[in-house]
């Protein structure tokens, strides 16, 4: 019996696209090597690499005026190359931080401000508190977010996975600001207007595929005014130029996208798995809410995340009793993050309706036991 895998990442991937890659692991598709063992620069590589690109813009509806690019280094290493690449001399990159990741994003961008000459600029935060301390419950409204208008892209993260805080519009932005977002831990939960955004970049470990590995929609226009004066490792020009193989890829995991990209295709695409997802959130968030005496929802209603729910009980004992209770049917990954404690169930693509279920069944059950 698998675990109930309800980590935050690396998460659980479809049960198919685990067992083709243990069918093929030694054999990929009658070649006599495992993929692993594949050139990047083959045509049995460049096959799966082709494909993987071909079915995330088949299913998310990516237009052709943007690439389709895989980045290694993981967000962490985005926050850092989106102002190493577009943040212009002079002028305001701008950043709306609603929780520990657009807090991360900000502090890079400030790093390479001091290198690179550009300013760095808050234009909402929805923070209350200090240090650690901080706390976010939701997220900003338009009229709250306050661009400079000469700024050189607007950065937000539509989903925080620590503090389970999620936009659920995208936000509006003044003419002639590209718009570029951190959707590592929603990407691809729903259909949405590509076109809408000059870059986005989102860590595979959540809904698309294994860790090492960032999927990356950008606006060719946007890639090719890049600067040039960074290390051309680290040039996004570089690696739409070169189809992300400028240098050695992680083919595995490209590989592992693909059959991602498959399994959500075959289930009805993107409008079948936003239902499945929605369905999800609201079957955990029922079992929460009708417990309120016992269990507390940080997060505004309206910016609850649908993909990493947040709880906390009346206290640390009744923590560590509930995960004990939860490791006795065999869930896992419901810690809350080491730096805001509590719980945290994170219910990506491939996790199951039934596991869900079975979670509710806990925090009910739970609650009438010890409230």
């Amino acid at each position: 019996m698998r675990a109930l895998n309800f980590n935050a990442g690396p998460a659980t991937l479809p049960i198919s696209a685990l067992e083709l890659a243990r069918d093929e692991l030694v054999d990929f598709a009658g070649t006599g090597m495992s993929i692993l063992e594949h050139s990047h620069r083959g045509k049995d590589y460049d096959a799966v690499h082709t494909e993987a690109k071909s079915l995330v813009r088949e299913l998310l509806g990516v237009p052709d005026s943007h690439h389709i690019l895989f980045v290694q280094g993981g967000a962490s290493q985005l926050f850092a190359q989106v102002p190493m690449n577009f943040a212009q001399e002079g002028k305001k990159a701008s950043y709306v931080v609603t929780g520990a990741w657009s807090e991360k994003a900000v502090a890079e961008a400030k790093v390479t401000g001091a290198m690179l000459r550009h300013q760095v600029e808050v234009a909402a935060t929805t923070g209350t508190g200090d240090g650690k301390e901080k706390q976010y419950t939701r997220v900003p409204t338009d009229d709250e977010i306050r661009v400079d208008p000469g700024a050189s892209y607007l950065h937000y993260t539509s989903n925080e996975t620590i503090h389970g805080v999620e936009f659920h519009r995208i936000p509006r932005v003044p003419s002639g600001i590209p718009l570029v977002c951190d959707a590592s831990s929603d990407f691809m939960w729903r259909k949405t207007d590509t076109s809408k955004f000059s870059l986005v970049y989102a860590g595979a470990q959540k809904n698309v595929g294994p860790s090492g590995i960032v999927v990356l929609l950008a606006h060719k226009d946007l890639v090719e005014s890049g600067r040039k004066d960074i290390p051309k490792i680290f040039q996004l020009r570089t690696v739409a130029e070169n189809d992300s193989l400028y240098n050695t890829p992680p083919t595995f995991a490209i590989y592992l996208i693909r059959n991602v990209m498959r399994w959500l295709k075959g289930e009805g695409g993107l409008e079948e798995i936003e239902k499945r997802n929605l369905e999800k959130a609201k079957v955990l968030y029922d079992a929460l809410d009708a417990a309120p005496a016992f269990y507390t929802l940080p997060v505004d209603r309206e910016s609850r995340s649908v993909m990493n729910i947040v709880f906390r009980l009346p206290s640390e004992a009744l923590d560590e009793k509930f995960m004990a209770e939860a490791k006795k049917r065999k869930m896992v990954g419901l810690k809350g993050h080491r730096s805001v404690g509590g719980m945290r169930a994170s219910l990506y693509n491939a996790v199951p309706l039934g596991w869900v279920r079975e979670l509710a069944v806990l925090v009910t059950e739970f609650a009438k036991q010890n409230g």
